[in-house]
Formats: structure tokens, sequence, C-alpha cells
């Protein structure tokens, strides 16, 4: 991948304001990735990527990301149908995070839940403690998707 993209410049202004993509992986070869809905902006989820899910990002148009918990590469959406179509790709100005603007096919749902966004609960204060509050149902069955039933 070291040939795909350009290494992080040692100058800061060349980072923020030159054309070269740069991406600065961490420690352990990711970088931060906040999906929204390229329709009406809402954030849908927070994931990972290596140098390979996002070259295959740019490449195929269909998001990718690195899961942490299985260790490996995921082509978001490949088992319940619910891709996400690339729309727009952005980084921030010292290039350590990456923001996706996606339409999603299928049940237009992104989280496992089968809510559309990973982001469904809110904090809430309740007697002076907080608590999380479920707005959003849902669009599909995880179990039956994901063959657990």
């Amino acid at each position: 991948m070291t040939d795909f993209f350009t290494p992080p410049p040692s100058e800061k202004s060349v980072l923020e304001e030159g054309a070269l993509l740069s991406p600065r992986f961490d420690s352990s070869g990711l970088v931060t990735a906040v999906v929204c809905d390229a329709g009406d902006n809402e954030v849908l989820m927070l994931a990972f990527m290596n140098a390979e899910a996002l070259k295959l990002t740019i490449e195929t148009g269909i998001a990718h990301y690195w899961s942490r918990s299985r260790n490996s590469l995921w082509k978001k959406g490949e088992t319940s149908g619910n891709l996400q179509m690339v729309q727009d790709i952005r980084v921030d100005c010292d290039q350590d995070a990456i923001l996706l603007k996606v339409r999603v096919t299928g049940a237009d749902a992104t989280c496992h839940t089968g809510r559309r966004s990973c982001f469904y609960r809110k904090v809430v204060l309740e007697d002076g403690r907080p608590r999380l509050e479920t707005d959003a149902a849902p669009l599909f069955d995880p179990d039956t998707v994901y063959g657990k039933k």
C-alpha cells in the first residue's frame, strides 16, 4: 500500500494544505472513519480503516473497514445486503481521520442491531444519574440476517 498513498510529509503546511493524500495511520496501522448519510448527513457509524480498506474503498466505491474485533478486512454490508456506496471521501485537516458520505443499499440500515445508525441511544439524566434511552427501532431482524436463528 505504500505506493498507493503518499507518506505523510514532514512539513505541516504540506500535510494540511497540499493535494497529496497522506493518511496518518496510528501505531496499529489504522485511521478513524466517520460515516454519514450522503443525503441528510446523519452520522451512521464510526469505524477504522487500514491502508488496504481505504484503498479498496477508493477503488471500488464501496466502503471497506478493518474490524478490530475480528482482526480482518470487512466489506460493510456484505452479509446484510446493506452496502455503503461511497458518494464522497474527505479527510480532516491533519489527515488522521476520514469522513465517508455514503448511500446505504437494502434496508438503509448500517448498525448490526438492524438500526439505520449505530448512534441510536442518547444519554439522559434521570434522578441525577445518566442512563441510555433508545430512540430508533430496528429496520431488520439481525438474528435472521446474520444467521443466529
